[in-house]
């Protein structure tokens, strides 16, 4: 297993009020929300300035949610586990392996 990589955790009080933990993960589920809600709507989008304002929207807010997440992250609230090399290597290895079973290539030329 890789290494843990997080930063030191803000001491969060045990207490019935929502804590800034609480308020910033109240946020970033928000934020997840509407980045689907903007997907929906730009894909259903029939006319293309409207199609091009929801995208615009809708990379705001992506952004709006990575920060979030980095805040979250800065305050120890988020790790994650580093992957070792020989793992990627695997999961690129069992991915690209999948693309046989895809109806077109990369270049566009059906496999069959």
């Amino acid at each position: 297993m890789g290494q843990k990589i997080q930063n030191p955790e803000m001491p969060v009080p045990k207490t019935p009020q929502m804590s800034e933990r609480d308020f910033i993960n109240d946020q970033l589920t928000t934020e997840k929300y509407l980045c689907s809600s903007y997907s929906t709507a730009a894909t259903e989008a029939s006319h293309s300035q409207l199609y091009q304002d929801i995208n615009q929207v809708a990379n705001e807010t992506l952004q709006c949610q990575r920060d979030l997440y980095n805040v979250m992250f800065q305050k120890g609230f988020y790790s994650y586990d580093a992957a070792e090399t020989t793992s990627l290597q695997q999961d690129f290895q069992k991915f690209t392996g999948y693309e046989q079973q895809f109806p077109y290539s990369k270049n566009g030329q059906n496999y069959s």
